[in-house]
């Protein structure tokens, strides 16, 4: 099963890192190749949301419910949408009081060959570029920070 995962230590702090990442509702606004984000259900553990990505003259939606472990770890689970399996997770680690480690685990398969060759690529970009967005996210929040 493909699967990306990506990690950045960064000049943020793992609560600030975490608070951007569970900010599912901003996604639209700065997440490449996202149109839609909207939160369906929440609670103080777990958020069940829907995100919308175009790309290529194509257009698809997922659902994932997402378990939150305040400033340590989101991990996310697939609910609907063109994949026969979609999960992974965010962890934050702390690197001192300023800075924190943030990693992206994602495993997942399309839920037939035709949906994986036509949204693969979009999806495969959209991962493997989601952790520079939040990082250029915490730029444009926090202000600029050294690592």
């Amino acid at each position: 099963m493909p699967s990306i995962k990506k990690m950045k230590i960064i000049a943020y702090s793992q609560e600030q890192m975490y608070a951007l990442v569970n900010d599912v509702v901003n996604y639209k606004e700065f997440v490449p190749w996202c149109t839609e984000s909207h939160i369906l259900s929440q609670t103080e553990d777990e958020i069940k949301a829907t995100l919308a990505f175009s790309g290529s003259g194509l257009s698809k939606s997922f659902t994932t419910l997402n378990r939150l472990q305040p400033h340590k770890m989101i991990e996310i689970r697939l609910i609907d949408g063109p994949f026969r399996q979609l999960e992974g997770f965010w962890q934050f680690d702390a690197i001192g009081e300023e800075r924190s480690k943030v990693s992206l685990d994602l495993e997942f398969e399309f839920s037939t060959k035709i949906v994986g060759l036509m949204f693969g690529p979009v999806f495969h970009q959209v991962a493997t570029t989601l952790v520079d967005a939040f990082c250029h996210r915490a730029e444009k929040v926090y202000g600029s920070g050294t690592a």
